[in-house]
C-alpha cells in the first residue's frame, strides 16, 4: 500500500516550511457582499476564474475572535474559534455584533500542514455551490496559517448522529433525507465540473450544518484534481479516514471519480443504522460497519435489526428499503458498478418524494373523512 491511511480524527502528516509560500503564490481580490450571497444568482453552482477571497491580517483575525477566546471545535489542521466581523466589508466587529464566522488556525505541530491549506484556498476558493461550506478569506502572516469560514451553526452531521445529550435531539427520518440529498448534491457538483473534482475525505465530520440543516461540504484538504483524457483514475499516496476510504484506493492508491461514491455509501449506512463506520466498542463481527450491515442491507426481513433505533420506528419501510439498497449499490467492490452522485441524487430525491406524497395523501384523507357533522361535534 502506498503512503499511509489516517484513522478517525487525524490526517497524514505534509511537510513543509510555511516560509516557502507567501500571498503572493494566490490570486485574490477583497470579498464584498455581493460575492458572499451569490448562492441564490447560482443555484447549481460556479466555478470562478481565481480565488474571490478577502486577506486578512493576524491582528484583524485575534480581533474578530478576541483573541482566539471561543473555540468550537478542534481537528488534525488545530483549532477553531467562533469570530464576529461586518457583513459587507469582513472587518472585526465588536462580539455579538455583525455576521459569526469560524476561524480555522493552524496548530504548526498538528497534523495537516501547509499542502492542506493551499488545497483548501484553491479549491474552495473558486468553487461556489449551496452545499459547499463558504470560505471567505485567509490569513498568511510569518508562520501563521488561518481560514475564515461561514458559520454553522448546527455543527457537524458527526455530531448530530452519535452524540447525546439535550443539545442534539435524534434526527428524524425526513431530516436525514434532506442531510443526504444536500451533501449528495454538493458531492455531484465537485464530480461533473469542467474539472473534476475528488473530495478524498467523505465522512460526517466533514458535513456541516447550518440552521436550517442544509448540509455543506467542509475541508478541502485532501481534496484531488480527477484523471484527465482517458485515464480512469488517479495515483496518489493514501490518505483519508479508516472505514470510509474505498477498498481499490487503499490496496491499491488507485483514486477513481466513484472512490467517493464508496464514502458516500458509508455515510448512508451511519444515517441509517445511526453507528459509526468504525467502533472498536462493538463486538468484533461488528467492528466494521460495512462488513456487519452488508447481509442486513440486502435482505428486506432483516432492514429493521439494522435501522437506528432513536428513529423510534418512525419511518417508511418502502423508503428505508430503497435507501438500503441505493446504500448497496454505492457500497459495491467495483467502482463502475457504483452508481453517479447524480443518479444518487435523482434515487434519493425520489424517495423523499414519495414520503412527502404519502404524508399529502394522508393528510387530505384524514380531512376529507370528517363528516359535516364532525365540524359542530365540539
Amino acid at each position: 500500500m502506498t503512503g499511509h491511511l489516517t484513522p478517525r480524527g487525524s490526517s497524514s502528516t505534509t511537510i513543509g516550511r510555511l516560509s516557502t509560500l507567501s500571498s503572493s503564490n494566490f490570486s485574490q481580490s477583497n470579498v464584498s457582499a455581493f460575492s458572499i450571497s451569490t448562492d441564490d444568482m447560482f443555484p447549481e453552482g460556479r466555478i470562478l476564474e481565481v480565488p474571490n477571497l478577502r486577506i486578512f491580517t493576524f491582528a484583524e483575525l485575534r480581533s474578530a475572535t478576541k483573541s482566539f477566546g471561543r473555540v468550537l471545535g478542534e481537528g488534525g489542521f488545530g483549532r477553531v474559534h467562533k469570530g464576529w466581523v461586518e457583513e459587507k466589508t469582513l472587518n472585526p466587529s465588536r462580539s455579538g455584533i455583525g455576521m459569526v464566522v469560524a476561524v480555522k488556525k493552524l496548530n504548526p505541530d498538528g497534523m495537516q500542514g501547509l499542502e492542506q491549506w493551499q488545497s483548501e484556498v484553491n479549491f474552495l476558493g473558486r468553487l461556489s455551490h449551496p452545499n459547499l461550506v463558504k470560505l471567505l478569506g485567509y490569513c498568511l502572516e510569518d508562520q501563521e496559517l488561518l481560514l475564515v469560514y461561514e458559520y454553522m451553526s448546527k455543527g457537524s452531521l458527526e455530531n448530530h448522529l452519535f452524540r447525546r445529550g439535550a443539545a442534539f435531539e435524534p434526527l428524524s427520518w425526513s431530516l436525514r433525507l434532506k442531510i443526504a440529498i444536500g451533501a449528495a448534491r454538493g458531492l455531484a457538483f465537485l464530480h461533473t465540473s469542467e474539472k473534476q473534482v475528488i473530495y478524498r475525505d467523505f465522512k460526517s465530520s466533514n458535513i456541516l450544518l447550518d440552521s436550517n440543516y442544509t448540509a455543506k461540504l467542509s475541508d478541502f484538504g485532501l481534496a484531488k484534481h480527477g484523471p484527465a483524457g482517458e485515464d480512469s483514475h488517479v495515483t496518489t499516496r493514501v490518505m483519508g479516514t479508516f472505514g470510509y476510504a474505498a477498498p481499490e484506493y487503499v490496496a491499491t492508491g488507485h483514486l477513481y471519480v466513484k472512490s467517493d461514491v464508496y464514502g458516500f455509501g458509508v455515510l448512508l449506512l451511519e444515517m441509517l443504522s445511526g453507528q459509526r463506520a468504525l467502533d472498536m466498542n462493538r463486538p468484533s463481527s461488528q467492528h466494521n460497519l460495512v462488513d456487519y450491515a452488508r447481509p442486513l442491507l440486502a435482505d428486506r426481513r432483516k432492514l429493521a435489526q439494522l435501522m437506528d433505533p432513536r428513529l423510534d420506528g418512525q419511518y417508511p419501510s418502502k423508503g428505508a428499503l430503497q435507501a438500503a439498497q441505493l446504500t448497496l449499490r454505492c457500497l459495491s467492490g467495483d467502482p463502475k458498478s457504483r452508481p453517479s452522485m447524480r443518479e444518487v441524487v435523482h434515487k434519493l430525491e425520489q424517495i423523499e418524494a414519495l414520503m412527502k406524497g404519502k404524508s399529502k395523501n394522508a393528510s387530505e384523507q384524514a380531512t376529507t373523512a370528517r363528516s359535516p357533522a364532525d365540524l359542530f361535534a365540539h
